[in-house]
């Protein structure tokens, strides 16, 4: 079977980009990904993208391809909340390693923060993933199911308040080193702690921005000239659509989508050495790295604070994630995808882990823990 490499990445700077749609950013990304991959529009044979809050077009993939000049031979658009972008690379992975198309560009983005509709229009559009009769009639929105998720998580385990909030620094952190991140002004853990009650017990230091921005991605049969990482593992687990459904806390379906990703790779979880982690809410973070087995329960934001994943010592979103790099939907996921990338290919300049990696994982979820995807990347490159 053929391998599948990420031939090339694409980001714009996630933020505020004033004077550009939901298509400009996609094209700009997607040319981004298309230079770095040495690679010219016609030689793509496959086109892959998501959804768009800021412009819900039924048929965005071709939509997309006709705007930017594409024929490729398939063409899709998926729609999985944040789990969208790796479920993306996941279909790029197969349609290559199946023989079915040779140069794949996955693309999404939007202007989620200045469309016409503005910042309350995506609010208004994701809260619809609630359940329609026992949860969005309430009132609910985004943050308010996750601090359901909060709520329960901490009065489950041992963590605090505070250990939440220590993600939500870390994070910070790292996006002050990194170009094009939405938020880069310093966060203490007092201010942190000190920010406004958003949905209680979140507040809003726990809660990513919603940005404008995109990402693109050449996944193909041959390797990037600046370092063969191949797509070696690809998992999914889908437990649940609305958390008044979800039964097990203790397994939302991120263990399951790690574990069929890591069997596919043949590698161990010991095995990794970079993570590119989803973190649309502390919690949320909190909550895949130890579902996924790179933290005891309850222990994640602890773990952050004492230095876990500082330096060599298993880099984690080393870009901000989505608590600071920015979440403009769909792309929002892909930039873990393309930080991980990076880091192994020995190119993000700054904020280059000392050590090279040569097995990260990504790992992201749509809705509320709703849709699970984890990819494992492998490189040879020393």
């Amino acid at each position: 079977m053929k391998h599948a490499f990420v031939a090339g990445v694409g980001l714009t700077a996630f933020g505020r980009c004033e004077g550009e749609d939901t298509l400009d950013l996609m094209s700009r990304a997607a040319c981004n990904a298309l230079d770095d991959a040495d690679l010219e529009r016609h030689r793509v044979d496959g086109l892959l993208t998501g959804y768009s809050t800021a412009m819900p077009h039924l048929m965005l993939a071709t939509l997309f391809s006709e705007h930017f000049g594409l024929r490729p031979s398939y063409a899709n658009a998926l729609q999985l909340g944040g789990a969208t972008g790796a479920a993306l690379i996941m279909l790029a992975k197969l349609l290559v390693q199946s023989g079915q198309c040779e140069n794949v560009l996955v693309v999404a983005g939007e202007n989620r923060l200045t469309n016409v509709g503005g910042r309350d229009q995506a609010i208004q559009t994701l809260a619809q993933v609630g359940h329609a009769r026992q949860e969005v009639p309430f009132g609910a929105m985004i943050p308010g199911y996750y601090a359901l998720l909060a709520g329960q998580y901490l009065h489950q385990t041992e963590a605090t308040v505070e250990d939440l909030a220590e993600i939500a620094v870390y994070m910070r952190r790292q996006a002050a080193r990194t170009e094009g991140a939405h938020i880069t002004v310093p966060l203490s853990l007092d201010e942190a702690l000190a920010s406004r009650p958003i949905a209680t017990p979140l507040r809003l230091a726990d809660c990513c921005p919603i940005s404008d921005g995109a990402a693109a991605f050449v996944i193909s049969a041959q390797p990037s000239e600046h370092g063969a990482v191949r797509i070696s593992g690809a998992g999914q687990a889908h437990h649940h659509q609305h958390i008044s459904i979800a039964t097990d806390s203790k397994n939302y379906g991120a263990a399951d989508a790690a574990g069929r990703a890591f069997a596919e790779a043949g590698v161990e979880r010991g095995d990794v050495e970079i993570l590119g982690i989803y973190d649309s809410f502390t919690v949320t973070l909190a909550i895949l790295l130890e579902e996924t087995g790179f933290a005891p329960r309850g222990q994640a934001g602890r773990q952050i604070a004492q230095g876990a994943h500082e330096g060599n010592a298993l880099p984690l979103n080393t870009h901000g994630g989505l608590l600071s790099y920015g979440h403009p939907g769909v792309a929002g996921g892909m930039a873990h995808m393309a930080e991980v990338t990076r880091q192994m290919q020995r190119r993000a300049g700054a904020r280059q882990v000392p050590s090279p990696a040569r097995t990260g994982y990504v790992h992201a979820d749509g809705g509320v823990l709703s849709a699970h995807v984890g990819l494992v990347l492998e490189t040879d490159r020393g």
